[in-house]
């Protein structure tokens, strides 16, 4: 049986969280601090997709970690349109929705933006977003 490894990426106003899954069991988590000094220039929140996704993947690389031994890259869901709980496939659409902040800005709407550039560059690995912000089963 294969083993699938996951990077998940959770994006906050002044923090990233990223971890690797094999399996259930984290084999890697980090915490990057995002100074107020360094996002202030920053007009908008999707400004910072570069800086953020270049922070992730140098703590990948100076972790030692493989990016072509990720089976998918799941990001914290953004403001989309109101939607079920669930894992959705993040497409073109929904990045560029994300991107544009159609549905207002919020650091995570970077969390499906990163995982799409991040997953695109692997061989065999997809980007998805689960339970977003805006999850509404009222």
């Amino acid at each position: 049986m294969a083993t699938t490894r996951i990077l998940v990426i959770n994006p906050g106003s002044t923090s990233t969280k990223i971890a690797i899954y094999q399996q259930e069991k984290v084999i890697f988590l980090k915490t990057i601090k995002h100074p107020l000094e360094v996002l202030k220039p920053f007009k908008r929140v999707t400004d910072q997709f570069e800086y953020r996704k270049d922070m992730i993947l140098e703590e990948l690389r100076d972790a030692d970690v493989h990016l072509e031994t990720i089976d998918a890259v799941i990001g914290r869901g953004g403001l989309v349109k109101p939607i079920k709980a669930g894992v959705y496939s993040v497409n073109e659409a929904m990045r560029q929705d994300l991107m544009e902040c159609k549905r207002g800005e919020h650091a995570s709407n970077l969390g499906g933006l990163i995982a799409y550039d991040i997953a695109k560059r692997l061989p065999n690995a997809e980007a998805f977003i689960v339970d977003p912000v805006v999850v509404d089963e009222l």
